[in-house]
């Protein structure tokens, strides 16, 4: 994984304010890297701290599955996602979808303001990190 992260941003929309609280603390550290969420909340992001950033696809329109989608083939490194755990059920398929590629492909996942936190004030945030992909394919072939 390279100095520079390509980070997804993503937030339920009770959640919103509380992302965007939380990037506007840290916008300096975040400006460096290359960041990416989901349409609604990358547009926000967008407006609220004036920087670039790669509005995906709405989340319910299918953006969930699109960062996925990223996440699976490489293109996504840390994934921050400020998901509400009192958002009704429909939501709920979408949110173990992301959180369950995101861990196959083992990148660090934040879901809260504390989270977020403890992952943006690591030392490996701004560095080189070599991160372990399980072997799958090895695993696959052991359960058959």
């Amino acid at each position: 994984m390279a100095a520079k992260k390509r980070i997804a941003l993503v937030a339920h929309d009770n959640m919103k304010s509380e992302l965007t609280k939380w990037a506007r603390n840290h916008k300096e550290k975040l400006i460096p890297h290359e960041l990416m969420a989901t349409g609604t909340t990358g547009n926000l992001l967008k407006k609220e701290l004036g920087v670039e950033i790669n509005a995906l696809i709405s989340g319910p329109l299918g953006g969930d599955q699109q960062l996925g989608g990223l996440i699976a083939e490489g293109k996504i490194d840390v994934l921050i996602f400020f998901w509400d755990p009192f958002e009704p059920m429909p939501h709920d398929p979408d949110i173990k979808a992301l959180l369950r590629v995101a861990a196959v492909w083992n990148i660090p996942i934040a879901c809260s303001v504390s989270s977020a936190n403890f992952l943006i004030t690591s030392p490996l945030f701004d560095s080189e990190f070599e991160r372990r992909i399980p072997d799958y394919e090895k695993y696959l072939q052991e359960r058959l």
